[in-house]
């Protein structure tokens, strides 16, 4: 087969991949913005099979499982689309929060919860030193790492598991009022904040026996 030939034949193959993939996505992306995360996950994942490199179609992608209540693959999907871009602050914000609902599947192993547990602080921690200035989304951010906090200090403290530490559910407590308190502080009139606050704060005075 003469060189002219099959350089041909490879041009119109990459052409004609490069349209299937634009298909896919923009399908995926209309379902997308329609809110019609399942059949976006169908598109998207066509998509993404033929370009794994689309940063924007891996992360519509990570947000319609999300929706799906498909946790471990968005989380997948955000730790691609992180390999990609380690500065896009949203990706972990939301393979933070796939990790926070995982954790509470109550079949989970202890081991795995502590993984989920602390994968999402890992994670909401570095969504937040990304751009310490982004206020409006940093206060969302600080919000929901209190809410970990909270969770692992509870599961910590847990006299019943190999995993009970009883130092770092307390700072675990103490972290997550911090949290909540830079939220409170930002917006006094939060009374869904106040009240998390004081649920965190029983919890700690229950573990160390004084407010």
């Amino acid at each position: 087969m003469k060189v002219s030939v099959i350089l041909s034949f490879l041009i119109i193959s990459s052409f004609n991949l490069a349209v299937a993939q634009n298909a896919y996505f923009k399908l995926g992306q209309q379902a997308f913005f329609d809110g019609d995360f399942k059949t976006a996950v169908n598109h998207l994942e066509r998509s993404c099979i033929i370009d794994s490199t689309n940063a924007s179609a891996l992360w519509m992608l990570g947000y319609s499982y999300y929706h799906s209540e498909n946790y471990k693959k968005s989380i997948a999907a955000y730790t691609r689309v992180i390999a990609i871009k380690p500065a896009d602050g949203s990706a972990y914000y939301y393979r933070a929060r796939a990790k926070s609902y995982l954790a509470k599947d109550s079949q989970l192993s202890d081991a795995d919860k502590e993984k989920y547990l602390l994968g999402a602080i890992v994670d909401f921690t570095k969504a937040i030193v990304i751009d310490p200035n982004d206020t409006e989304n940093n206060i969302k951010f600080y919000q929901n790492r209190g809410i970990a906090y909270r969770e692992y200090g509870e599961f910590k403290l847990q006299t019943n598991t190999r995993f009970y530490d009883k130092n770092r559910g307390i700072n675990s407590l103490k972290a997550s009022i911090s949290d909540l308190e830079k939220v409170l502080n930002d917006n006094p009139s939060r009374q869904d904040i106040a009240s998390l606050i004081e649920v965190s704060k029983q919890k700690l005075f229950s573990a160390t026996g004084h407010h």
